[in-house]
This record gives structure tokens, C-alpha cells and sequence, in this order.
């Protein structure tokens, strides 16, 4: 009994008191075991969250990693505060430290796509459906299995993922079996499906055209530079300024060069290749061996190299010694250009200083040359190179398309930019919403089945303080407001005066201000283009209130639109035709120089700038490819004005004051040579259409509407990177320039127009013209009418012909000059040639 008692103690230690380990008693049988007594308070079986108030812009950065960078989704400010909500609610404080936010976030939209919703995530019943999915699957702030139980079955034994275990509500999420699909596998019936979805996609959207016409003016673009490690482009933070410091201004030319030198490594012709077929031997090749790719040579690795041949990339600048230079970000040198020969061809461009261009040559090194006079050299890295640069050829860069660019729908050979997540314009990118964006561009324009409803009308030069302007106006806004429906936009481009305005001459503020009142008379004569079109107005140098420093020159780009205060009677002529006070902003738009106007998004662009740049071209452009003998002569020039101690020319490459011909005062020799000139029509077009090439192939290369010196065409630093830019390229590009005639001529998928002066000519040979754009076709047509017909003359004969006053001919493909020592494809050049018709009797 006694050992029986010693068992039921229970203190007793075991045998081995070392370890301290009591004793298992061997209870009777007899005895039950009493139970374990019932805890105090009942174990959760989950652990609480702890609902937290989480802002849309705390959890920004983790969606825009997970929808954007993982799933190629763009979320909208709704959704983003609807996800906000939802993780705060049901994943509480370890939304950030356990990662269970960043978890939700990526089913939340694998779920998105599974169910097709679209490349932009919104705020509705589809994303409501999903987050109550993902709440009955929460647990404990986790996201685990659903609380319903699913079964095996053959149709989830293929879903792979996390995904697969989330059950939609929706019939349309599970997937359908074989049986019940009619055919093998479903494939008609998923394409009909996936037609009605992307119906369904836009069914909600405004189907009113206007509503996705939007004006971008230069001050509101968002800047963008590019940035040379990251290869990429990087939005500016800081503030932009009117007086930035100086080192904008180095920025600005760095910008360019840097942009057009990352697009030229991309071209075919300057591809390395991989493989060579050629053997490397030490054997001497002649110079007439066909080169299989072409390489660039920065100006600084020029020294030790004489005699050697070599394909420059560099800006066009005037040195401090009064000759021409090459410079680049690795230093300068000087540049002779009387044997080179353009690369598009003689006469197809103008190559003015400031541009960016591609020179092949031969590098003679000369220690007594201008480089090493001490002016401007700092021994060679950063300054002037000794010696001089022999160019044999010279041309502009070659033009890369949009897409390419945007790096959207490139072929084999074609290597893209890939920019296409880059918002350019502040309306979305083109990866991002750019392919629904066109869907809905498509569907609207098919809606309007009515031509006129989908054109833009471009008129140039409306100089209202002319009578004939005002007449003009009368008779092209009467021959649309007689068309079954009116244009979408008009397009109002000056100089709105002929004289600066607010420069001290006879046009003040008051005077201006009536010139405005005069077109709110005429626009009041047509109350249906007001209500059912958009009116965007662009000022010209001649406009306040730029024109008040400039005095009619050149003025600073990009400037600001033209003020309210001496618009007001405009604003109050669509009041009176029946426009709510609150959308008169959105019906009459008064924007910058330049601006840019776009259709649903980035489907489609439209660049707007008002530059006589075609003069600006001619008065800076160099010579080249001068003979030898003239460069005897000018030798022997040089010797005379030494001994006459006279001032020469030091440079036979730049433009003279001598070469420009006087206009007002003809001279004997001009009257010769004016007689001996062709004036027929036919070559009147050949040449305009010369020049509008010509202007073209200058322009485009340069990636920029201001290729100039800042001496020449002075810009505002922090705008001209993005605002001036034309890259990638428009759509469309409207270059109102009154000193050129009009045109319309695409290249490289970039259609360009100039509708020239609204009133050309003089006496009795006046005619009105102006550009009508439409944009399902995305092609322009010169429009015009010879002047001198009365107002019903010329409605008559608009009746005649419907589509125009006038007689056009058909297309006709002109072909684009292509740079040929670089193997360059360029597209043709097409232009429409109009014929007016002759006024009926």
C-alpha cells in the first residue's frame, strides 16, 4: 500500500533526480482520468486584421508595379481608390510588410484579364465582381482558398495558377466543356465572343466625335528629356522658367543631338552585323570595296588620324573665326564643304547652321590650322580639333516612322525605339491605351457616315483687318454651312493682323480689338458651324502680346495664345447661337504656337505651328559643292583685299548679303533672266512642288520645328525639348507658312500640309485657299477658288460639285529622294494637285 501511495503522490520524482523529471504513475484501471479543465476565454481561429484608412496615393507605386510593368494594365484614378479601400479594409497593417496588398493586387487583375476587361481598368460592376470574389477568399488578411470548396474536375485539372482556385461569380469566368461547344475546341464561338466583347467594350462611351477632339497647347505638354544610361525618356521635375539658368541652354542642343543619335544607331545601315562573311586578313582593300555597315566617329577621336576617311554626325555652326564647324559632345572642328555633294540628291535640302547632319569625308590634321590658333581650343577633348574635316558628301538624318519609334507593329528588319509606354502628350501612352483608342476611333468614325462631319479645315494667314479676308470667310464658311453636315473643327491661324499689333504703329489695343468683332459678325451669319463644330485659333508673330516686343519679327516659340480680354465678343457670338455659357471654353479653343491637337488619344495627332520657316531656310542656308575654279578666284580675291586692306569673305560655304536679290527694285539682268524663266503652269507646279520637298526634307530629319540658333529663331529652353519636338513624328503636321505655297505631301507615314495664305495674289488673279483634312483617311487636299465670283456664283457651282469647288485630279506619287550612300528606304512622296474651277458665268 504503501508504494500504491508513493505513485499517487504527486510530487514524486522519478529515479533519476538529476534531470528533475517527475513521474508517470501507473493509475488503476478503475480510475478514469479527470478532464482537462475548459480555458478561460475561447481561441480565435484566425488571427484579427486591423482595418486601416490606406490613401490611393500610398498605394500607387505597388499597383503601378503590379498592373502596369506586370500585367500591361493602366489603372484610373476610381479604380485605384476603390482597390485602396479594399486592401486597407480586409489585408489591414501587413498590407505593406507581409505583401499581401502587392498579392491582391496581381490576382485582382489576372482576374481583370481573364475576364477581358480592357487595357484601362475602371471603377464598375466588372471590378466590384472581382473584389467581392477576392473578399470571400480572404483570411485572417491572407488571401487563401475560397470558403466555398471546390471539387476537382476535369475542367480545373488544366487551370493552372492561384487564379484557377478563385471562382467567378460570373457563368461566363468558368470554363465552358466540350460538350456543350458544338464544334472542336469552340474556336468560332470564342471569336464571336470576343467580337461582342469588344462592342460592348465602348458601349458606354460618348459617342459624340468632338468629345474626343483635344487641344494640347505647348505650356500644358508634359517635358520630357532623354536620358543617355537609361536609354530611355525621362520626364522633367523641375519647374519650368522664362529665365532658367544658363545651363538649359546647353540642354537644349544636347536634347537634340542625343535624340537624333539614338534613332540613327537604330537604322539597318547601322547595324553591326553578327556575322561577317568576310575573312579577317591583313590584306590592303581599295576604297571602291563595298562597305556592309556604316559607323560613327566622334569628332575627338579625329586626332592622330590624319588622312583617314570617316562619317560624322555634328551640328552646322558658325566658329568663332568666321568659318564653318562640326560640333559634337566631344569637341569641334572646322568644316569644308566645296566638294561635297548632297546624299538626297542636288538641290533636295537646305543644310542651315544649327541643323544636325551626317558628313563623309576625309580628316587632314594641320597643327597651324584655326584649331590651333588658341581661339576656342582646349586641347582637343571639348574644344577645336587641329586641321580641317574635307567633306565629299553631305545630308540630313534619315527619318524613322512612328511606329518604329513607338516600337508598335515593326517588321523582321525594323529595330524599335520602344517608347510606347512614354505619355507624350499627357493623354495616355500608346501601349497603354493607344489599341483601344483606335478601336474607338474606328467605331466613331464609322458612325458618321456623313463625309463633312469627319474633316478639319486649316486656314492660314487671316488677316482680318483686309476686306478680301473678310470675303473670303464669307464665301468658304457659307459652302460648309450649306453641306448636309458641318466639319468637325476649323482651324484659325494668323497673323490676325497685317501689321504688328501693339508695336507702336496704328494698330492698338482697341484697333486689334475690333478686328475681332468684325469675325464674331461674320461668324454670326452661320449659328450651325458654331454649335456643331470646334474652333481653335493660333496666333502668329504679328499678335499680341508678343508682337508688342517684337515688333513684328521673329518672336520667342513657343508663345501664348492670343489674350481673352480682346476676345471677348467671339465668346459671346456662340452664347447667342444657342452654346451653354459653361462649354463655350471646349467649343472655342485659343491655344499656343505651336499646339497640338489630338483624336482619341494618341490614335491620331495633329502638330499646328504657325513659322514662315521656308524663308528663314533660304536666307541661312550654306553653299556647297563649289568648283575649284571659284575657289582660284577667290584666292586671288583674297590677294587683292590684302593689298587694298579690305575685308573679304573667309568662307565661300556662307550665305552673302550680295546673294540676295532685291525684289522692289528689279535690275536689267533680272528682267533678262526673268524673261528666259518658264511660266507655264506646268512648271509653276513642277517647281512648287520642288521647293515643298525640298522644305520637307529639311525639316523632318531634325526631329524639331526650330533648327536654328537660338541667334536666328529664339526659344524658350525648358519648352523646346518637348513642345518643338517632332519626335516621334505627328500623324499629321500643319506647317502654316504664308511665304510657300500650299501643298499636301506625306513622307515617312507623316502627312504634311501648308494651306498657305488664306488671299494670295494680287489685282484681279486673287485666290482663296486653304487645306480640308479628314480624318478617317488621314489625308489632306488643297482647296481653292479663284476670286471675283459673287457668293450665289460660287454656291451654284458648289452644288455642281459636291465634294468641292473645284476640279482635283487624281493622286499622283512623286518619289521621295532616298539616301542612297546609306541604303535608307524612304517612303514616296504623294501630293494632290488641284485645278479651280473657272467661275460659271
Amino acid at each position: 500500500m504503501a508504494t500504491l501511495d508513493r505513485l499517487r503522490d504527486p510530487v514524486a520524482l522519478s529515479s533519476s533526480p538529476a534531470f528533475d523529471t517527475p513521474v508517470h504513475p501507473l493509475l488503476p484501471t478503475q480510475q478514469a482520468r479527470p478532464p482537462p479543465p475548459k480555458p478561460a476565454f475561447a481561441q480565435p481561429t484566425i488571427s484579427p486584421v486591423i482595418a486601416v484608412r490606406l490613401e490611393a496615393a500610398t498605394l500607387r507605386p505597388v499597383a503601378f508595379r503590379t498592373f502596369t510593368k506586370k500585367h500591361n494594365l493602366t489603372l484610373s484614378s476610381s479604380a485605384l481608390q476603390a482597390l485602396a479601400a479594399f486592401i486597407g479594409k480586409d489585408c489591414g497593417t501587413g498590407w505593406r510588410e507581409e505583401g499581401t496588398g502587392e498579392k491582391v493586387l496581381s490576382e485582382a487583375a489576372k482576374l481583370w484579364k481573364a475576364e477581358k476587361g480592357g487595357e484601362i481598368v475602371e471603377d464598375g460592376t466588372r471590378l466590384q465582381g472581382i473584389l467581392r470574389t477576392l473578399e470571400g477568399c480572404m483570411v485572417g488578411g491572407r488571401l487563401g482558398a475560397p470558403k466555398t470548396g471546390n471539387k476537382l474536375s476535369r475542367e480545373s485539372s488544366f487551370a493552372f495558377g492561384n487564379d484557377s482556385a478563385l471562382r467567378l461569380p460570373d457563368s461566363d469566368s468558368s470554363r465552358p466543356s466540350l460538350d456543350s461547344r458544338q464544334d472542336s475546341f469552340g474556336f468560332s464561338k470564342l471569336h464571336v465572343e470576343g467580337e461582342v466583347e469588344e462592342e460592348d467594350e465602348h458601349a458606354d462611351a460618348n459617342t459624340d466625335l468632338r468629345a474626343w477632339l483635344k487641344v494640347t497647347s505647348a505650356y500644358d505638354q508634359p517635358r520630357f528629356t532623354y536620358d543617355v544610361d537609361k536609354k530611355h525618356f525621362v520626364q522633367l521635375t523641375h519647374k519650368p522658367s522664362l529665365l532658367p539658368p544658363p545651363s538649359r541652354k546647353t540642354a537644349v542642343f544636347r536634347e537634340r543631338y542625343n535624340t537624333i543619335h539614338q534613332r540613327l544607331l537604330r537604322n539597318e545601315a547601322f547595324q553591326t552585323p553578327s556575322f561577317s562573311s568576310r575573312s579577317t586578313t591583313l590584306a590592303r582593300t581599295d576604297s571602291i570595296t563595298t562597305q556592309q555597315f556604316y559607323k560613327l566617329t566622334p569628332i575627338a577621336n579625329l586626332l592622330g588620324r590624319g588622312g583617314t576617311s570617316h562619317l560624322l554626325l555634328g551640328m552646322l555652326v558658325i566658329a568663332p573665326t568666321g568659318v564653318l564647324a562640326l560640333n559634337d559632345p566631344s569637341g569641334s572642328i572646322s568644316l569644308d564643304l566645296q566638294h561635297a555633294q548632297p546624299l538626297q540628291g542636288e538641290d533636295s535640302a537646305y543644310f542651315c547652321p544649327g541643323m544636325i547632319v551626317l558628313v563623309d569625308g576625309v580628316y587632314e590634321e594641320d597643327w597651324a590650322g584655326a584649331g590651333s590658333s588658341g581661339l576656342g581650343n582646349t586641347g582637343g577633348i571639348g574644344g577645336s580639333i587641329g586641321g580641317r574635316f574635307l567633306a565629299f558628301s553631305i545630308g540630313s538624318p534619315p527619318v524613322e516612322k512612328r511606329n518604329v519609334s513607338l516600337g508598335i507593329s515593326t517588321n523582321a528588319t525594323e529595330v524599335g525605339g520602344g517608347f510606347g509606354w512614354t505619355d507624350f502628350l499627357g493623354l495616355g501612352s500608346e501601349r497603354a491605351v493607344g489599341e483601344r483608342m483606335r478601336r474607338l476611333e474606328r467605331r466613331l468614325l464609322n458612325d458618321h457616315t456623313i463625309p463633312e462631319s469627319k474633316k478639319l479645315v486649316v486656314m492660314s494667314e487671316v488677316t482680318l483687318d483686309q476686306p478680301s479676308t473678310l470675303a473670303a470667310l464669307h464665301m468658304v464658311l457659307a459652302q460648309y454651312a450649306a453641306a448636309p453636315h458641318p466639319p468637325l473643327a476649323f482651324i484659325l491661324l494668323g497673323n490676325f493682323c497685317s501689321q504688328p499689333a501693339l508695336a507702336g504703329a496704328s494698330t492698338g489695343s482697341i484697333e486689334y480689338k475690333e478686328l475681332f468683332n468684325s469675325l464674331a459678325a461674320v461668324l454670326r451669319d452661320y449659328p450651325s458651324l458654331l454649335l456643331h463644330s470646334t474652333w481653335i485659333f493660333v496666333p502668329g508673330d504679328n499678335d499680341p502680346w508678343a508682337s508688342a516686343f517684337s515688333a513684328g519679327a521673329s518672336t520667342v516659340l513657343p508663345r501664348e495664345a492670343v489674350p481673352e480680354l480682346l476676345t471677348s465678343r467671339v465668346q459671346r457670338v456662340f452664347i447667342e447661337a444657342g452654346v451653354p455659357r459653361e462649354e463655350v471654353a471646349g467649343k472655342v479653343v485659343w491655344t499656343s504656337n505651336p499646339a497640338r491637337v489630338s483624336l482619341c488619344g494618341p490614335a491620331q495627332e495633329v502638330l499646328v505651328v504657325r513659322d514662315d520657316v521656308s524663308g528663314r531656310l533660304r536666307r541661312n542656308a550654306v553653299r556647297i559643292g563649289r568648283q575649284v575654279g571659284q575657289q582660284s578666284g577667290g584666292e586671288t580675291a583674297v590677294a587683292a583685299a590684302d593689298a587694298s586692306q579690305e575685308d573679304v569673305v573667309m568662307s565661300g560655304a556662307l550665305p552673302t548679303a550680295e546673294d540676295v536679290t532685291d525684289e522692289t527694285t528689279p535690275t536689267a539682268d533680272r528682267q533678262s533672266l526673268q524673261a528666259n524663266v518658264d511660266t507655264t503652269p506646268a512648271s509653276i507646279e513642277v517647281y512648287n512642288t520642288a521647293q515643298a520637298k525640298k522644305l520637307i526634307l529639311s525639316l523632318l530629319p531634325q526631329s524639331t520645328l526650330s533648327p536654328f540658333p537660338l541667334s536666328i529663331r529664339p526659344t524658350h529652353w525648358d519648352y523646346a525639348s518637348s513642345a518643338l519636338s517632332l519626335y516621334p513624328l505627328p500623324h499629321m503636321l500643319v506647317s502654316a507658312d504664308a511665304e510657300a505655297d500650299a501643298f499636301a505631301m506625306t513622307f515617312e507615314g507623316c502627312h504634311v500640309v501648308n494651306p498657305g495664305r488664306l488671299v494670295g495674289g494680287g489685282g484681279k488673279r486673287k485666290r482663296v485657299g486653304w487645306v480640308e483634312y479628314c480624318f478617317e483617311g488621314r489625308r489632306g487636299v488643297v482647296k481653292g477658288y479663284l476670286c471675283g465670283c459673287t457668293l450665289d456664283t460660287f454656291l451654284a457651282s458648289t452644288r455642281r460639285h459636291p465634294a468641292s469647288s473645284f476640279q482635283s485630279r487624281s493622286h499622283q506619287d512623286i518619289d521621295g529622294p532616298s539616301i542612297t550612300t546609306l541604303d535608307v528606304n524612304q517612303n514616296t512622296i504623294q501630293r494632290t494637285l488641284c485645278t479651280p474651277a473657272k467661275p460659271s458665268e
